[in-house]
This record gives C-alpha cells, sequence and structure tokens, in this order.
C-alpha cells in the first residue's frame, strides 16, 4: 500500500483540547494559541466551540475569541456547534466553518448529548440546510468509533451508518474519533475498510486518542488505506471527560515528526508548532504530552 504524498493537519487544540480544563483560559490566551499555530503553518485550526456556557463553562468566551482572531488567507477556523441556536450565534460571531458533533455509540450519544443517535442527526438537519443557504461549510465528527466507554466495542457498520447520514446531510469530510483511545491498527482499518463503503476515503479524516499508547500505529494505519487529514492537538492537550482515564488527542508534534520522516509533506514548521506549545503549556503551568516536544526541550536544555 502507498502511503499519501502530503497530509492536511486540522489542529484540535484551542477547542477540543482546551474545553475541558478546570480552570478558565483567558480569551487572549486562546487568540494568541491561535494565531502562533496559524504562523507555523497550520490551515485548519478549530477556534471554540458555541455551546451552552452551563455545559462547557471554558467556551463561555466564544464570541470574543472569534472576534480577536487575525484571520489569514487561506486558513480555516471553524466552530463546533451542537444546533441551530449555536449556528446562529456562530454565524453572528463571524464563523465560516462549522462542525456537528455524533456519536457510532448509542450508550455515549445518550450520557454525551442526552439523546439517541437518531435524535442528534435529526437535530443536525435544520443546521446542515441553514448552512448551505448561508454558505457555511460543515465537517461532522463521530466519536466512539473504535469503542465505547459504557456499551463497549462498537460495529463499524454502526460508524458507517452514521457517517453516510453526515454525509447525506452535506458534510464536506467527516472526522471519525477513537474517542477512549481503544482502537488497535487492524480494528481501525477494518472500520475504516467499511465506513468507505457508504463514504468515499478521500472524505474521511482520522481522530485518534492515546490512552493505550496506538494513536501513532493507528494513524499509519489509516495513512495506509489512503486517509490523508488527521486531526490533532498541539502539546496533546484534551481528552474525554466521559470516558475515565481516557488521554488526550495525538500530539500535533509527535504527528509531525513521524510524517516528516515518512516523507509526507503537510507545509507546517515543527519547530514553531513546537513553540506554540511551549506557551500554551507555560500558562496552563503543565508539561506537554507530547512526546516529541519533550526531547525537543530536553535537547534545547543539554
Amino acid at each position: 500500500m502507498s502511503l499519501p504524498k502530503k497530509a492536511r493537519i486540522v489542529e484540535v487544540g484551542p477547542r477540543d483540547g482546551l474545553q475541558n480544563e478546570p480552570g478558565l483560559v483567558p480569551a487572549a490566551v486562546k487568540i494568541e494559541l491561535i494565531h502562533r499555530l496559524a504562523d507555523a503553518g497550520l490551515r485548519a485550526i478549530e477556534a471554540t466551540a458555541f455551546v451552552s456556557p452551563k455545559w462547557v463553562p471554558q467556551m463561555a468566551d466564544n464570541a470574543e475569541v472569534m472576534a480577536g482572531i487575525r484571520k489569514k488567507p487561506g486558513v480555516a477556523y471553524p466552530v463546533l456547534v451542537p444546533n441551530l441556536k449555536g449556528f446562529e450565534a456562530a454565524v453572528a460571531a463571524g464563523a465560516e466553518e462549522i462542525a456537528v458533533f455524533g456519536a457510532a455509540s448509542e450508550a455515549f450519544s445518550r450520557k454525551n448529548i442526552n439523546c439517541s443517535i437518531a435524535e442528534s442527526l435529526a437535530r443536525f438537519e435544520p443546521v446542515a440546510k441553514a448552512a448551505r443557504r448561508q454558505g457555511v461549510r460543515v465537517r461532522g465528527y463521530i466519536s466512539c468509533v473504535a469503542g465505547c466507554p459504557y456499551q463497549g466495542e462498537v460495529e463499524p457498520a454502526a460508524v458507517a451508518e452514521v457517517a453516510a447520514e453526515l454525509e447525506r446531510m452535506g458534510c464536506y469530510e467527516i472526522s471519525l474519533g477513537d474517542t477512549i483511545g481503544v482502537g488497535t491498527p487492524g480494528r481501525i482499518q477494518a472500520m475504516l475498510s467499511t465506513v468507505a463503503i457508504a463514504v468515499p476515503m478521500e472524505k474521511l479524516a482520522v481522530h485518534f486518542h492515546d490512552t493505550y499508547g496506538q494513536a501513532l500505529a493507528n494513524l499509519y494505519a489509516a495513512l495506509e488505506l489512503g486517509v490523508a487529514t488527521i486531526d490533532s492537538s498541539v502539546a496533546g492537550l484534551g481528552g474525554c471527560p466521559y470516558a475515565k482515564g481516557a488521554s488526550g488527542n495525538v500530539a500535533t508534534e509527535d504527528v509531525l515528526y513521524m510524517l516528516e520522516g515518512l516523507g509526507i509533506r503537510t507545509g507546517i514548521d515543527l519547530e514553531r508548532v513546537f513553540e506554540a506549545g511551549r506557551y500554551i503549556c507555560g500558562e496552563l503551568k503543565r508539561e506537554p504530552s507530547s512526546k516529541v516536544a519533550r526531547a525537543m526541550a530536553a535537547k534545547r536544555a543539554a
């Protein structure tokens, strides 16, 4: 199997990476992080989420963040929206791309967004229609594609079914998330092969967590099948509040190091991503989860 010659990275750190931080991160810090990531060459940076501040207080400053971003030409700043109300607020704040979030696990859907999979898809339908009317791009997320903390195994056919519905609604791309990081390369390839029967492989992206240390191996397995879009989070920020012990998203630094080693072009400067990671970890007063970032820091200190 031949690997793609280039890959697209969707940076999810400012939203997915920060949304569950216990202490509120100032809007100015989020904006600075987004600017640093854009300056590093990232062309898709998830900026914020237009969700209820009661459920996700960290994203209550969404409009302030959007107003403060110095948008670079050629860079997308997608935002997460759960429903039509969120969509309208996002568009009013200047969003040009949104993301909707569903699950392949019935149990996870009910625990996470308090409705069935069918009900969640019904919520997205008016959002997708409104987005089409207003020329706003829509990306779809599916969580629990390799396993669920509540129901255990998730069948690939269930993932394919949700993916097909999201594509039908008009999602230009569907990101498949191993929310609790239980996937292995064989399981990921089996899942992707099944989903690709319903949705073309070129419309699929992958979003892996590193709970069991399998994220990079799983990414390589996805690349082998032709997936060329990868979600990652600077410094490995983030986790899943609904999955006990689930570690953060695969780190952007680690992904870039692997892709560079494979000769896959991204157009992103690893050194500058490393610096952006150092900046946000300094603000959060913690070490990066990225092994590459730690190695680079140790090398500089030597």
